[in-house]
């Protein structure tokens, strides 16, 4: 079965446990194109890198970039919750809001922009 845009294929690595790659990069149709330069010595580390994984440079880097965007925007667009803090996010989420006197004399004060 072909993965869909924005699907994982999962694989196993020997020494490193499970990786992701997106669809991305198994998809050899898309082709986006990046381009940049970098230090000889960061050339030189992540090509090791990529070769140290049997992987391509540009498998190695696109995984590398994707993992980290995931990392810094995960905490922005998602979070997992066990099944009794859902419910308590649920409840807290249905309740009626709640007065708050601070709040309203904050928003009371001229602004001091104004």
């Amino acid at each position: 079965m072909e993965p869909h845009h924005g699907q994982r294929l999962y694989c196993r690595l020997a020494a490193y446990g499970y990786c992701t790659y997106t669809s991305i990069v198994a998809d050899v149709r898309i082709r986006e194109r990046w381009d940049f330069r970098v230090t000889r010595e960061a050339n030189d580390l992540v090509r090791e890198a990529a070769a140290a994984t049997d992987r391509s440079l540009t498998e190695f880097v696109v995984e590398a970039a994707t993992v980290e965007a995931e990392r810094v925007l995960a905490d922005r667009t998602r979070f997992s919750l066990d099944e009794s803090q859902w419910k308590r996010f649920s409840e807290l989420l249905d309740r009626p809001p709640q007065e708050n006197l601070d709040l309203a004399k904050l928003f009371a004060r001229p602004d001091v922009f104004e």
